[in-house]
């Protein structure tokens, strides 16, 4: 896939399908706005780009913050004068808890992180985007939309549900200026997302539905997605490859939500 001088700016870029699809893009020629807290994993996504001959700047940004999604998007765009491709990606499980036992701050927590923050980042990325026409995807997840067996992530699945209806909306808004928007719904991925994962298991065990799976909880290798698999998606979807696309939900899950 050539993408002739394209800007990507990618949330959550740092680590798990962030890092990959930023990595992946760079290595097609797209130059890559990072936009995540900073800490040395960003640092190093940013080093590996440059180092194999990318380029790439990251902005230090709490996605659920409209100022800094704000200013991160005028600097990247300061930059490089366009932006193309947006990867709305960055999220986190929250904190798992039977509903009566959440705290109101826990539940805005996760939806600010997950929703609020794709809402932004879409929102003050618009008018650059509808200068040449450019695609837009969000990171929602098989949580939510085909699969409810999350015991204690009510925050967490409504917040992916509500992406796709936005995603949704996006896409007929926004195909008069040639925008694309397009919605992954991954499965099991090996990422790092479960490190901002509060659990409370003593009081899941009284929600919990025991569920018995056939060998294997993914039927299609029998093995969790990895990053770069959901990022060869990405890329697709960003890409012109994909312009007749809009406005679609796609599972990426090894089937593991068809049992």
């Amino acid at each position: 896939m050539t993408h002739n001088n394209k800007v990507a700016l990618v949330t959550g870029a740092g680590s798990g399908i962030g890092r990959a699809t930023a990595l992946g893009l760079s290595k097609a020629g797209v130059k890559i706005g990072l936009v995540d807290l900073k800490d040395d994993r960003l640092e190093n996504v940013k080093k590996e780009i440059l180092d194999s001959g990318g380029e790439a700047i990251f902005t230090d940004t709490d996605v659920s913050d409209p100022k800094r999604v704000e200013q991160s998007v005028k600097e990247i765009f300061e930059e490089w004068n366009r932006i193309d491709y947006v990867f709305a990606n960055a999220g986190i499980n929250g904190t798992v808890s039977p509903i009566e036992d959440l705290s109101p701050e826990d539940w805005d927590q996760t939806l600010s992180t997950n929703l609020k923050s794709t809402f932004l980042t879409v929102k003050y990325t618009i008018p650059h985007l509808k200068k040449r026409g450019g695609s837009i995807v969000i990171t929602s997840s098989i949580n939510g939309n085909r699969k409810f067996t999350g015991f204690g992530m009510s925050a967490y699945s409504s917040s992916k549900a509500a992406q796709v209806a936005f995603g949704k909306m996006a896409a007929l808004e926004l195909a008069q200026y040639n925008i694309r928007v397009n919605i992954i719904c991954p499965g099991g991925i090996e990422t790092n997302i479960s490190q901002n994962t509060f659990v409370e298991k003593t009081k899941l065990d009284k929600i919990k539905i025991p569920i018995v799976y056939p060998q294997g909880n993914h039927p299609l290798g029998h093995r969790s997605g990895k990053a770069e698999e959901v990022a060869s998606l990405v890329q697709f979807l960003l890409s012109d490859q994909s312009h007749h696309i809009t406005g679609t939900e796609i599972y990426i899950d090894g089937a593991e939500s068809l049992l």
